[in-house]
């Protein structure tokens, strides 16, 4: 038998899972690490954090698999996509990574469209404007404000690829998850000569690019020895967490939609050819498909919405030993009505992505009233990130790319009731698969591609991946979403300027 490990580097925690070459899950294993904030909006980690949490995941599931180290045959490799690892000549991380939602790059952003040329310019060199998130305007960031680092920096690295640097040695990344760095010709799948010239970065800095499914490198003998495995173990490209999480949800062709309730929110759609959202509103990347594409809506703070609450708003659930916060929250939102009886929250807890790619956006309630409870504000952030994601889903119908199908993921997704809040919101059923592991699973796949095992993806997912669940759309519910929905979108607008003020004071 052929087993194959999935690592995706989340934001939160990192998950290994063990899959046999059917595609049934053998053993998984999380760890958790903290982000840190040194200023508001700006978040960091140590990648030495990732790495521990790399070993101690993968040990687990190797241990618990009860394999031997000559059955692992591959490794896929996934991870929050857009963050900043910087290496010197000998391959120390010169200072913490600067994450996917850090929120301190507006000028830089600016500088890159500048030198681009304009807007339209930068997007028909990469597929995307600048937005704070991606990795580009980091590394301008570095070199405007700390040029001593600048100076030191020999690489520059994705985080599940600074992982893939300890497990091989090599220097690797791969499409899907390049397409985030704004440095990549999405349409050609090659680093942007053009671009880079621009910029004035060095091109030897930056890793080089494989396809998801292709085989980047074997594991060092003393880290296969440390994790029990051997050192004939491949290594695949793997993906970002979006497209590995699509891989995961078999949103491999046209039609299907996958709808990612993680920390952040993923509207996310297979492309056999390149399209391109002109206002820039929806990203275009490369997919973890060998020679395919997606587009994709991203809402900063989807799941994280409801975890910031929890955690520091119903610290007496938290507190309390034997309950789920979680469960309880769910139960009291379900007792409200539809549209939290007037109450919206605005998800931009960390800025926003999609449509807005606005830094300065700010979380809010808005419509509290002495007759709302804790129920109504659970219920509130929940429609307010539905509503976030249905911005997304309705560029798309603009854009006139076919959505057939929507499957829903993620933590968030885990809950009944915002599961059925995504079916009234979008008008469409929620459905769900028999694979609840998204990246780590996607990529667990790509590394059975790779070692031969299936192909290719598509044939992977057609074997491993089914619809197991259907929630349709109530139909009061979905006629109350459609009249809160403009509702929603007209309170960004009423606050634009309002939020530059906000941030001026923070």
């Amino acid at each position: 038998m052929s087993y194959y490990i999935g690592i995706d580097i989340g934001t939160s925690g990192t998950k290994s899972l063990l899959i046999d070459s059917s595609g049934k899950i053998i053993a998984e294993s999380a760890a958790e690490y903290p982000v840190h904030m040194p200023k508001p909006l700006w978040t960091e980690q140590d990648p030495e954090d990732w790495w521990q949490a790399v070993k101690k995941t993968v040990k687990a599931v190797v241990k618990a698999g009860k394999v031997k180290k000559t059955e692992v045959k591959a490794i896929g490799l996934s991870g929050q996509m857009h963050g900043s690892v910087f290496l010197n000549k000998k391959g120390n991380v010169i200072r913490k990574a600067l994450l996917w939602n850090d929120q301190r790059t507006a000028a830089e952003c600016e500088e890159i469209t500048k030198r681009a040329g304009g807007r339209e310019a930068l997007i028909d060199m990469v597929a995307n404007p600048a937005l704070t998130g991606f990795t580009a305007p980091k590394l301008l960031w570095l070199r405007n404000h700390e040029p001593k680092n600048y100076d030191a920096l020999t690489h520059l690295l994705l985080p599940k690829d600074d992982i893939r640097r300890r497990l091989t040695g090599e220097l690797a990344t791969d499409a899907s998850d390049a397409s985030g760095m704004l440095l990549l010709d999405v349409k050609k799948r090659q680093w942007s000569k053009e671009l880079l010239a621009k910029l004035e970065i060095d091109p030897s800095i930056l890793a080089t690019v494989y396809e998801s499914e292709q085989v980047t490198g074997t594991l060092l003998p003393d880290v296969a020895s440390e994790l029990g495995l051997s050192p004939d173990c491949k290594v695949v490209g793997g993906a970002g967490d979006c497209a590995a999480g699509a891989v995961g949800n078999g949103i491999v062709k046209q039609g299907i939609l996958t709808a990612s309730l993680g920390t952040s929110g993923v509207m996310f759609c297979h492309s056999d050819e390149p399209q391109y959202d002109k206002q820039g509103r929806l990203h275009t990347f490369c997919h973890a498909v060998h020679g395919k594409w997606h587009m994709m809506g991203v809402t900063l703070s989807a799941a994280g919405s409801l975890q910031w609450f929890v955690s520091n708003l119903c610290k007496e659930l938290v507190q309390k030993k034997g309950i789920d916060p979680y469960a309880i929250l769910n139960a009291e939102a379900a007792e409200t009505s539809v549209g939290s009886e007037g109450l919206f929250f605005l998800p931009y807890l960390a800025g926003e992505r999609t449509p807005h790619a606005d830094p300065n956006a700010r979380g809010c309630f808005i419509g509290l009233t002495s007759k709302h409870t804790r129920g109504h504000m659970a219920r509130a952030v929940m429609e307010g990130v539905t509503y976030s994601l249905r911005e997304s889903l309705d560029i798309l119908g603009q854009l006139d790319v076919p959505v057939k199908e929507i499957r829903v993921s993620g933590g968030g997704a885990k809950s009944p009731l915002w599961k059925q809040i995504m079916a009234d919101t979008f008008g469409q059923k929620a459905c769900t698969i028999n694979a609840e592991q998204g990246p780590a699973f996607g990529v667990a796949l790509l590394a059975a591609v790779g070692d031969g095992a299936y192909k290719n993806i598509e044939e992977a997912c057609k074997a491993t991946i089914q619809v197991v669940d259907r929630i349709p759309p109530k139909k009061a519910s979905q006629k109350a979403y459609d009249a809160g929905f403009p509702v929603y979108q007209s309170l960004y607008y009423a606050l634009q300027k309002s939020f530059v003020e906000i941030g001026k004071l923070a």
